[in-house]
């Protein structure tokens, strides 16, 4: 897998079907190698399972509700929050990614769809978590995808974000030897605090650290509540 510096302006916005197609079109062609790999990931990220371990928290000590995985991929997290005794549900852009989440967690729902476009009701979710899924988003479109998941969630809910901090998008190109290329935008953690808290957020914490292993750069952790 490579990856080069994006050439494109990261606040240019993109029409949404392209992006959206894109991201499906990459997630398609790697989803069984992007299994593989990352299989046993979450085993070795201590900072991933605690930030999943607060959120959890804090949603069942608000009552609990559905919980949506946006961005789910092949369920991976999904089955994590599960585990923490969460009713989750999951919904990506990629049919193939869904059929590998659907095989690997039979009992948990998974759906279609885009994070510009929730279908669920309006304050209906107990949380909400975007793992590493905002980041195939346009940045001018983020306000708008915060304001979404503030709908979405009931008062109370929590949202949990993670993402690579960097100003300057990334481009992977021909991952796993497979013909696809895909812009990967990384993310400003005051940036999106501002953006979380203009869009009616609390934010609770934000957490960066150092990157581990193949990582690049750091990785962010934002976790926000609807008051």
């Amino acid at each position: 897998m490579t990856e080069t510096t994006a050439g494109a302006d990261p606040a240019a916005d993109p029409e949404p079907p392209r992006f959206m197609a894109q991201a499906r079109e990459f997630y398609d062609a790697v989803a069984e190698d992007y299994v593989a790999r990352t299989r046993d990931e979450m085993a070795r990220q201590p900072w991933d399972r605690a930030a999943l371990g607060v959120f959890a928290e804090g949603v069942l000590a608000n009552g609990g509700g559905p919980v949506a995985d946006v961005g789910c991929g092949p369920g991976r997290l999904t089955g994590t929050l599960r585990s923490l005794g969460l009713d989750v549900f999951g919904v990506d852009l990629s049919p193939a990614m869904l059929a590998l989440a659907r095989e690997a967690h039979p009992d948990v729902r998974f759906t279609e769809g885009s994070m510009t476009a929730l279908e669920v009701a309006d304050g209906s979710l107990g949380g909400l978590v975007a793992w590493y899924s905002v980041i195939h988003v346009p940045p001018a479109r983020h306000p708008e995808v915060f304001a979404g998941f503030h709908r979405a969630l009931a008062p109370g809910g929590r949202l949990q974000l993670a993402f690579q901090v960097g100003e300057e998008p990334f481009r992977v190109t021909e991952p796993f030897g497979r013909p696809v290329a895909l812009d990967f935008h990384r993310m400003d953690p005051e940036r999106v605090r501002i953006q979380l808290a203009d869009a009616g957020f609390a934010v609770e914490a934000v957490v960066v650290r150092e990157a581990t292993g193949t990582e690049r750069v750091p990785q962010a952790y934002v976790l926000a509540r609807k008051p």
